[in-house]
């Protein structure tokens, strides 16, 4: 076995096939890696990597686990404001979380952006409720956006 020590790896001018075991990485073009996925398929490396988690106890307005996350806002029953702290290239990003209901029931619990709302490059509002019993406020609020940084 070889052990290659470098600080700086130059590639060709144009795109560069880097092979890891048997998983080729490809080098499409700046800033932009893609690697096999399943069969032959190339997945982007970027485009799959979330951009914004958040865990949060909404009961305290504190964030247990976060990433690219600069603040919250509590404005009303189950109804909340998540700012970022890198903003998005547009506001045509994705929203996807789940919360777990009032006291632990997380029976008939529904997550989403609330369509009166804002949804911006900067921050993004958000509703936790339930089907049967409307806008609740939860304990723990997960949340995850997938979308290109500016």
């Amino acid at each position: 076995m070889s052990t290659v020590i470098l600080d700086t790896i130059t590639g060709k001018s144009t795109a560069t096939t880097i092979t890891i075991g048997s998983t080729p990485v490809v080098s499409a073009s700046a800033n932009s890696m893609t690697i096999r996925g399943e069969g032959t398929a190339q997945t982007s490396i970027q485009q799959g990597l979330a951009k914004y988690f958040s865990r949060i106890n909404l009961t305290a307005q504190t964030e247990t686990k976060g990433f690219n996350s600069s603040s919250i806002n509590d404005f009303g029953v189950g109804a909340f404001d998540l700012s970022f702290t890198n903003n998005f290239a547009d506001a045509n990003y994705s929203l996807a979380g789940n919360h777990n209901g009032v006291n632990g029931n997380t029976a008939s619990t529904v997550f989403g952006h609330d369509n009166s709302g804002l949804m911006s490059t900067s921050q993004v509002n958000v509703v936790c409720f339930n089907s049967t019993d409307g806008r609740k406020d939860s304990t723990e609020c997960s949340t995850q956006i997938w979308g290109d940084l500016a």
